[in-house]
């Protein structure tokens, strides 16, 4: 299994926060919620070949 960390900032509160990744799926779309604020914010990311290629955290409803 191919794992990895990134960092991205939360979109409610804007501190930078670490994420743990599965690269072994390619792409993946997922609901986690903030570990400074709470706030829930989808996930999305890209990987190929087990390398993360795209990650990005939006405001979730």
């Amino acid at each position: 299994m191919f794992e990895t960390t990134a960092e991205v900032m939360c979109p409610h509160c804007g501190e930078t926060i670490l994420l743990f990744l599965d690269l072994s799926v390619e792409s993946q779309s997922y609901i986690e919620d903030c570990s400074v604020c709470c706030q829930p914010m989808t996930v999305s990311y890209t990987a190929i070949d087990g390398e993360l290629q795209e990650v990005s955290a939006e405001a979730s409803s």
